[in-house]
């Protein structure tokens, strides 16, 4: 299946079981892949911003929108992992750290802990840190970081001006400042998504 399955630096590899759960049969590379996803993410964003009430801080509202992002392309879309990671928190944990981080997040924004971006930002951080589903973790964190911001009356964030699952340089500079943000340092992740 030529290169389809090669995972970018610092993505989540995929189980066998999980590959066999690709839906279009036609895609062989790794461009086709992406291609795919891609037009899939497009039509879920689309749906995303053209709904008017949307409760992001929902599992709900979480696992419809990665199923939106790319269930024409996995049907594990929007269904937590079942599998341990090199990411992630142990897979039966997922709901327990969800409902916490939705609390802890709903808190934040009824008691003006933080600014808006950082809310923001440090939901996106706890989001991709808990790494809900076998894979776009970090894409679908994005998104709903997006959506988030907005709803706290912010532009959307520009998360480095790049596809992050092509641009080399800039995909480094995320995932090192998601590495700061692990070690309680959010300063580069809050600087990387509005760069």
């Amino acid at each position: 299946m030529g290169d389809l399955f090669a995972q970018p630096d610092g993505a989540t590899p995929l189980t066998p079981e999980e590959q066999r759960e690709l839906i279009p049969a036609h895609i062989a590379y790794r461009r086709e892949l992406n291609e795919a996803e891609q037009e899939n993410i497009v039509r879920a964003q689309d749906w995303a911003l053209r709904r008017r009430r949307r409760d992001v801080l929902s599992e709900k509202f979480i696992k419809e929108l990665h199923k939106r992002m790319l269930g024409d392309v996995w049907r594990w879309a929007g269904d937590f992992r079942r599998t341990e990671r090199n990411l992630g928190i142990p897979h039966h944990e997922i709901p327990v750290a969800l409902r916490q981080l939705l609390e802890d997040t709903k808190a934040w924004i009824q008691l003006n802990s933080y600014p808006p971006d950082e809310i923001a930002v440090r939901f996106h951080h706890r989001l991709a840190l808990i790494h809900p589903f076998p894979n776009g973790n970090g894409r679908h964190a994005r998104l709903i970081a997006d959506l988030l911001v907005m709803q706290l009356g912010q532009k959307r964030f520009s998360w480095g001006r790049a596809n992050l699952q092509q641009a080399g340089d800039v995909r480094r500079r995320y995932i090192d400042a998601l590495h700061a943000a692990d070690n309680h340092d959010l300063g580069p992740l809050l600087e990387f998504a509005r760069l």
